[in-house]
């Protein structure tokens, strides 16, 4: 795997709850991760905009080629061949990154705010899951909603420095940020019953992302007012909050093993997304 870990170098969430990985599932996922990231990046970069399109360009071409001389490509391809990853799961997440290498992004509706959740971290969600040894179909449904439920949450909190970066996914008023915290609680929802269809060693770790995640909506939403949102600069959970999120985690471990509730009787929100794109065919 790459000697440089982007997993706990960038995702202070992420890396807490993969502590409770084993050590090698851990290391695949942080594969994953470092994909994603380096991807990411250079859509991010401080870089002249066609300066980025030709980085970008480069590293679909790597990875479509399989240019395995680079590791972050090498690793995604032995996790795609063992876990049988969809490739239009890459191309959607691709074309998610591909979006924001724009002078100005701005997203007109909750179909297009969907759509780029899913395709920057639904992908990333379901491709975590199949990692994880996940199998039965509405799991995997379920983990699309918990990577969207994570980017929505993402969005509501970087309002203002997307806005910096001419990046405006909704618009800046709490009114909207509310809202958005609000339709990420469903999919949260919509995520937790099939966490019972992970194989148990790998259980408690998401269950550890999920509440830490959703925490930051939580914090959020007790801003009340956006001035006070503004003023508070980019919102993050504590050392302290995420252990005692972690208890509750236990909690939710044991509330999961005792539920009758079956994850093939939730119904996903998936009907704008699939308006565009096929789930079923990634699935």
């Amino acid at each position: 795997m790459s000697d440089k870990n982007y997993l706990s170098a960038y995702a202070k969430s992420f890396s807490w709850a993969g502590f409770f990985l084993p050590k090698k599932t851990y290391k695949k996922c942080s594969a994953l991760y470092d994909f994603c990231r380096v991807a990411d990046n250079i859509a991010d970069d401080q870089e002249k905009l066609e300066i980025k399109e030709i980085k970008f360009k480069q590293f679909e071409n790597d990875f479509t080629q399989k240019n395995l001389n680079n590791p972050i490509i090498k690793n995604m391809w032995s996790l795609i061949d063992e876990f049988e990853i969809s490739v239009k799961i890459i191309e959607d997440l691709l074309d998610g990154i591909r979006s924001d290498i724009k002078t100005k992004v701005k997203l007109n509706s909750k179909k297009d705010l969907l759509i780029y959740s899913y395709r920057v971290a639904g992908t990333v969600g379901l491709m975590m899951a199949k990692i994880l040894k996940v199998t039965k179909k509405s799991s995997l449904k379920s983990a699309v909603d918990l990577g969207i439920a994570m980017q929505l949450t993402n969005i509501s909190r970087d309002v203002i420095e997307d806005s910096k970066i001419n990046r405006f996914y909704i618009n800046e008023n709490f009114e909207e940020i509310s809202s958005t915290i609000d339709l990420a609680d469903t999919f949260y929802d919509n995520s937790f019953y099939s966490i019972k269809e992970i194989p148990i060693i790998f259980r408690f770790s998401i269950l550890v992302a999920r509440r830490i995640y959703r925490k930051i909506g939580y914090k959020i939403l007790k801003k009340k007012t956006h001035e006070n949102y503004k003023k508070s600069g980019k919102i993050y959970v504590s050392n302290f909050e995420k252990i005692i999120e972690t208890i509750f985690a236990v909690l939710d471990l044991i509330k999961l093993s005792f539920t009758k509730i079956k994850d093939d009787q939730i119904q996903h929100n998936h009907f704008l997304i699939n308006e565009e794109i096929n789930l079923n065919e990634r699935i």
